[in-house]
C-alpha cells in the first residue's frame, strides 16, 4: 500500500478558552489591582489555627462543626472554608499598609443548585491608618457598578461575621424586583488585627468577600452552580473570552 505524502490531514483549529469560572476569577483580580490590591495565594489544607481562630471563630461556632467543614488528621486540619486564612499569612508577615486580594478553591459541605462542596472565593483585606466604612462602602460600590453597570440598585444590611465589625451583606436588584446577596464586607475587628501583632490602636482596615460562581451566574445567567462543572463542551463553548468581556463591557 503506497502513500501518498503530498496530502496533509485536516486540522480542526477548534481552540480551547478559559473556563467561565477562571475568566471571572482573572477578571476580579485584574479589577482590584486597578485599585492598589496585590494577589496572593495560600495552601488549600490549613490548620485551625489560621482558619478559625484567628479570625475570632469559636470553637462553639457551627462552622467548625464536623457537619459543615472538612477535617483531616484527628480535626488537625482542614481543607480551608474561606480564603481569609491567606490573608491572616500575609497580615502577619507584612508591615501596614498593606492591600492583598487573595481567590481560590474553598470547601464546605454543601451540595444543591446554589452550593457545592467545592466552590471559588475572592477576598479583599486593606489596612492602614482611620480606614472607615466610608471608604468600604466606596469600594463595594466601585466593584459593583464595574460588573453590573451604574444602573444596578445596591443595599447595604447589617450582619454578623466574628472577623468584621460592624459587618454587612450588600444585595443588588434584579430585572424581576428580587434582591439578591453579591457579598459580605465589613470593618476588620481589632482583635483579628491584634491576633496578627498589629496594633488596632494605630490601625483599622475593611475586608470584603465574594463567591465568583455567584457572579458567573449572575453574569451569564446560569440558574444551577452544577452546570459549570458537568464537563459539557455544548454549554462550555459559550463563555469564550469575546463572550465574556462583552457581557462586562457592554453592561
Amino acid at each position: 500500500m503506497s502513500i501518498n505524502k503530498g496530502i496533509k490531514p485536516t486540522l480542526i483549529k477548534d481552540y480551547g478558552t478559559e473556563h467561565p469560572i477562571n475568566q471571572t476569577k482573572i477578571y476580579l483580580i485584574d479589577l482590584l489591582s486597578k485599585y492598589g490590591f496585590d494577589a496572593i495565594e495560600g495552601p488549600e489544607v490549613e490548620t485551625e489555627e489560621y482558619n478559625f481562630d484567628m479570625l475570632n471563630i469559636k470553637k462553639t461556632h457551627p462552622a467548625r462543626q464536623m457537619h459543615d467543614t472538612f477535617y483531616a488528621q484527628q480535626k488537625s486540619y482542614v481543607l480551608r472554608t474561606h480564603t481569609s486564612p491567606v490573608q491572616i499569612r500575609a497580615m502577619i508577615s507584612n508591615n501596614p499598609p498593606f492591600s492583598f486580594i487573595s481567590g481560590g478553591k474553598v470547601y464546605r459541605k454543601d451540595d444543591d443548585a446554589t452550593h457545592l462542596p467545592m466552590f471559588h472565593q475572592l477576598e479583599g483585606i486593606h489596612i492602614e491608618k482611620n480606614v472607615s466604612f466610608a471608604q468600604l462602602k466606596d469600594l463595594i460600590y466601585k466593584i459593583i457598578y464595574d460588573l453590573f453597570g451604574t444602573n444596578v440598585e445596591v443595599r447595604f444590611r447589617p450582619s454578623y461575621f466574628p472577623f468584621t465589625e460592624p459587618s454587612a451583606e450588600v444585595d443588588i436588584k434584579s430585572d424581576n424586583g428580587a434582591w439578591l446577596e453579591i457579598l459580605g464586607c465589613g470593618i476588620v475587628n481589632p482583635i483579628v488585627l491584634n491576633n496578627c501583632n498589629i496594633n488596632s490602636m494605630d490601625f483599622s482596615g475593611l475586608a470584603f468577600g465574594l463567591g465568583i460562581e455567584r457572579i458567573a451566574m449572575l453574569k451569564y445567567g446560569v440558574n444551577d452552580i452544577r452546570d459549570f462543572y458537568k464537563s459539557n463542551l455544548d454549554f462550555l463553548k459559550q463563555f469564550s473570552w469575546k463572550f465574556f468581556t462583552s457581557i462586562y463591557y457592554d453592561s
